[in-house]
């Protein structure tokens, strides 16, 4: 598990990363906390009161949890007990000394870059700042308050439940908020996380636990400085293409009290550190805020482009001031070179299209949506996302939707997505249900929170799309939030709707259009951008439930709706065996366990009947609970790869397909194709093969098998093949030809009955296999069925399995006799990478397995277990 620790470790690496601004030093302060005195939840929790070490950044969770307080968050089932954390307030404080150096400048300030949420900051007694906004950076002027030694900052978390609860309750009728507390603590009718601009999964959702924290999230920093300072460098492209480049570099200058010039110094260097341009000059600066443009032009520039499209090649830009390497007058940023476009068509049949442009060229978006990394965000450090984003590159995905529901990722999710050439469609923080958009502050507060992320980030080329929000427009028009509010209190609702109107439309629109860099703003997910429908197949993007959600459509529906930019879509699976036993014990993995249901939030726990309905349909009742994880995982997979291939066969008509979901928040039940330990589950296996550059898209529905080759690349020489084969082997029907692969595009081969590849054979037994061939190898495949997979007989006990030594890693090698369906290969919780997964072996074939890790052989062979379909 992830201990308070990784937040000693994260602000380790922030201070590596330069991830705090310009001349802006972490405060170096020892950290306390305790239960305020006085607070309500005292008498039930004594001694709480007195002063304990803390960590910061952090969460009172963590800090308690470090103290063991109170049990692992995560393990059993102590959610529960664990509701009266958010009901507390609770107090910070710091004692740190400033050097004579940082005394002695005429400026000083305190920068808070994040508070959660409701928060009163004092420093050496008096008062300094209230926040009211975790997702804000938070500055107060310092320079008549520090003294050398023993400074004191104070800070007062108040329970946003509580600070909130009194004027909801009073509205006589209340907009919609997203998942109403199971525990207690917040009245079922007076939900509180939507008028808090906290992240809103805090509050629980359907994939993760109820943690309503408080505290230090992120860092806190003191920069002093003189005359001036140089407080931002962004740089905006006026013109790009493959020759040239015209670029403005933006920077924000603060001059104190008097006027006067100031000598500026632009460099530029090229992915390979060379100096490929500068440009120095003097500028005249009026007190107060400046704004300075430094145009630079670039020859043969080397643009940015998403994997698979190009190199992720980037620039870095330097600027100083008075020539001085001072940290409050220099800044360096990298930077990306591209252009972005949301291209939105109109089509002959009164459609819209929607696609991401890219340097001119049109890109299908391929990925999943990213929820948090975990309940408490400073436990997560660079490692844990960098590992989790290399599994979505190397599952060829190249675009990651950041969901509203949580926060502004760090820095370093962004970097290492600049790295890897995955594009971000980045949402400002709203999750669900309605806001107050009605109100002035509120507006103003998300306004000010705005300016803050996209000013932050905007240097990042992986962002390519800043959403306003996550399905609250399709809520308020299609789920009933509107008509009922409509209903019940009619210029109430009118007010609802044009405050929302005003914020996702006009405010962040014109923050984006202010300070986004020419990345394009989208108001809703799904939406067509305010029109009339907000979540339309033919228009906008989409989200699709009516597979997994209600109405509970088997997994063909997905074959039947085609939408221009399917934005979410998912099953539901559970983690491997290995994770599950990091939270319950054998004794508690029962499908209806207290604890398994506690990690089951859809439905409050009665998910588990609808994924074992998923796997009822298709693959029969499992055996016992590790049958019926792996059946989840088999399901999820399979059903995901038919809906992923029908939208990547339907380009240029369909032009992106995002499941729900890449990660998890902790170990549990959920859409996730990376567990929380960064395990692949089946579908992660499977994704690599279904957004391949180059797939197979053989989909069967209703008696029919449509054959589509699918090329994310160059026109390409191939060779396509059919064979109907029985499980046994025999070949019943052979076809092979010529075919080339349309470039960036669809090649249709055709359309198959079933009653034309089986010729009267059983279709319990047989099966048509499609290829396509390059250089006389097998370079995609899919196997396609007649019956489900319950149905389909397959010979038992078909599969041998062999570990050896190969050079510097270990070699697996299975051979199956006859038809294998879904061989899944577990070694536990041995810390080892398999190379590939979930397979299915033709009769006669023989797979090689690379594996690797820090285990010896015989440890692996003891280990080792390969389930198949065929063997249930």
């Amino acid at each position: 598990m992830h201990r308070i620790s990784n937040a000693v470790r994260l602000l380790l690496l922030l201070i590596a990363l330069g991830a705090f601004p310009a001349g802006a030093a972490p405060l170096q302060a020892q950290w306390e906390f305790r239960l305020l005195p006085g607070d309500a939840q005292g008498a039930a929790h004594p001694g709480l009161q007195q002063w304990r070490a803390a960590t910061v950044p952090g969460s009172v969770h963590t800090d308690l949890l470090a103290h063991e307080l109170i049990r692992d968050p995560y393990v059993g089932a102590p959610e529960a007990e664990l509701q009266w954390i958010g009901l507390a307030d609770w107090e910070y404080r710091a004692r740190f000394d400033v050097d004579a150096a940082s005394l002695a400048k005429a400026h000083a300030e305190l920068r808070f870059d994040g508070l959660d949420t409701y928060a009163e900051v004092t420093l050496n007694g008096k008062p300094l700042l209230r926040a009211d906004n975790a997702h804000r950076t938070w500055h107060a002027r310092v320079e008549d308050r520090l003294r050398a030694k023993g400074n004191e900052l104070q800070i007062v978390f108040r329970s946003p439940i509580r600070t909130l609860l009194p004027g909801v309750q009073a509205m006589p009728h209340r907009i919609a908020g997203n998942y109403p507390s199971p525990y207690g603590d917040e009245p079922k009718d007076a939900m509180v996380g939507n008028f808090a601009r906290k992240p809103a999964y805090h509050f629980g959702w359907d994939w993760g636990p109820r943690y309503v924290t408080a505290g230090v999230w992120r860092g806190v920093d003191l920069q002093a400085w003189d005359a001036h300072r140089l407080t931002d460098l962004a740089v905006r492209t006026d013109a790009l293409d493959a020759e040239n480049a015209k670029l403005a570099v933006v920077l924000q200058v603060e001059q104190d009290a008097v006027a006067g010039p100031v000598a500026v110094d632009v460099e530029v260097r090229d992915p390979d550190g060379r100096s490929v341009a500068r440009v120095q000059r003097t500028v005249e600066l009026k007190p107060g805020r400046n704004s300075v443009d430094v145009p630079v032009e670039l020859a043969k520039p080397r643009r940015w482009w998403p994997v698979g499209h190009g190199a992720q090649d980037r620039y870095t830009v330097q600027a100083r001031l008075d020539g001085s390497a001072d940290p409050v007058l220099a800044r360096e940023q990298r930077i990306g070179l591209r252009t972005v476009e949301l291209r939105r068509e109109q089509d002959d049949k009164g459609g819209q299209g929607f696609a991401f442009v890219i340097n001119g060229a049109p890109i299908f978006a391929k990925g999943a949506n990213v929820i948090p990394f975990d309940a408490f965000p400073a436990r997560v450090d660079a490692a844990r996302l960098r590992q989790v984003l290399v599994a979505a590159r190397d599952a060829n995905m190249n675009m990651l939707r950041n969901w509203g529901g949580g926060y502004y990722e760090d820095d370093a999710f962004f970097d290492i997505a600049d790295e890897l050439g995955l594009l971000v469609w980045q949402d400002f923080m709203f999750g669900g249900g309605m806001q107050p958009g009605y109100d002035p502050a509120f507006r103003a507060s998300v306004v000010a929170e705005a300016r803050d992320n996209v000013r932050r980030l905007r240097h990042h080329p992986s962002i390519v799309l800043w959403c306003g929000n996550n399905e609250e427009e399709t809520a308020w028009k299609d789920w009933g939030h509107g008509r009922d509010l409509k209903s019940a209190d009619p210029a109430f609702a009118a007010k609802v709707w044009q405050g929302y109107v005003d914020l996702f439309g006009n405010d962040l629109r014109q923050v984006v259009s202010e300070d986004g860099l020419g990345v394009p703003y989208w108001s809703s997910s799904p939406s067509n951008d305010l029109d009339e429908k907000a979540n339309d197949s033919t228009r906008g993007d989409k989200h699709y439930w009516q597979v997994w959600g209600n109405p509970a459509l088997p997994v063909q529906a997905y074959l039947r709706e085609t939408p221009r930019f399917m934005s979410e879509y998912g099953l539901q699976a559970w983690p491997a065996v290995a994770t599950v036993d990091q939270i319950a014990t054998r004794a508690e993995q029962r499908i209806d366990s207290p604890v398994i249901r506690a990690h089951q939030k859809f439905m409050a726990g009665e998910g588990n009947t609808r994924l074992l309905h998923y796997i009822e349909l298709g693959y029969g009742t499992p055996k016992d609970f590790e049958d019926f994880v792996y059946l989840s995982q088999v399901m999820q997979a399979d059903g995901i790869a038919l809906a992923a291939l029908h939208h990547r066969a339907s380009r240029p008509y369909t032009m992106g397909s995002l499941y729900w979901q890449l990660n998890d928040v902790w170990p549990g039940a959920s859409w996730s194709s990376v567990d929380y330990f960064g395990r692949w589950k089946a579908l992660h296996y499977a994704a690599r093969r279904f957004f391949a550059p180059v797939a197979v898209a053989a989909l069967r529905d209703e008696g029919s098998t449509r054959v589509r080759l699918i090329n994310d690349g160059a026109a390409l020489d191939a060779r396509w093949r059919l064979r109907v084969m029985d499980v046994e082997g025999k070949v019943l029907r052979r076809r092979e030809q010529a075919v080339t692969l349309a470039a960036a595009g669809v090649t249709d081969i055709g359309t198959y009955a079933d009653a034309e590849l089986l010729a009267g054979a059983d279709p319990a037994r047989t099966v048509a296999v499609f290829e396509l061939l390059q250089d006389g190898k097998v370079t995609a495949r899919q196997v396609v069925g007649f019956v489900e997979a319950k149905d389909q007989v397959l010979p038992r006990q078909q599969l041998t399995s062999t570990l050896a030594i190969d050079g510097d890693h270990y070699r697996l090698r299975l051979h199956s006799a006859a038809l294998v369906r879904a061989a899944w290969i577990d070694f536990g919780a041995l810390d080892v990478q398999v190379e590939d997964n979930l397979l299915d072996l033709l009769p006669g074939e023989t797979r090689d397995i690379a594996v690797r890790g820090p285990v010896d052989l015989a440890a692996l062979r003891e280990a080792l277990k390969v389930k198949t379909l065929n063997d249930r």
